[in-house]
């Protein structure tokens, strides 16, 4: 009996980086990053930029959230206002956006203090 439950401990310990693993993977084809606040997937487009908020793999219900987004390619700057769209944040513009491009985004939920989250697209 003593064998069977080390035998299990050992699979449970083994078994649980692979669903961390899950958690930061992106689920709308974007970069994740881990924040105090959740983890965000930034999805980049030329038009918009989009960042889903989650905790732990589930999406986080957002009542309330502000902030702004500010990208980064090569010499050009672009910042643009970040809005609550449903469940995710939202900015709309014209951005530049490819692989290496850096997206630096200051957010505010659920009446929380701001964080920052840096992205670096691929």
């Amino acid at each position: 009996m003593k064998h069977f439950f080390t035998t299990l401990l050992f699979a449970a310990v083994a078994a649980a980086p692979a669903f961390a693993a899950e958690d930061h993977k992106p689920k709308h084809g974007g970069v994740v990053v881990e924040t105090k606040a959740g983890d965000m997937e930034l999805v980049a487009k030329a038009d918009s930029i989009v960042i889903h908020v989650s905790d732990h793999g589930k999406a986080m219900k957002l009542t309330s959230a502000t902030g702004k987004v500010t990208v980064f390619n090569g010499n050009d700057k672009t910042e643009a206002p970040l809005t609550l769209a449903g469940d995710k944040l939202e900015a709309k513009g014209s951005f530049k956006v490819g692989a290496g491009t850096k997206v630096l985004a200051d957010v505010a939920l659920n009446g929380k203090p701001a964080v920052a989250a840096r992205f670096t697209l691929k």
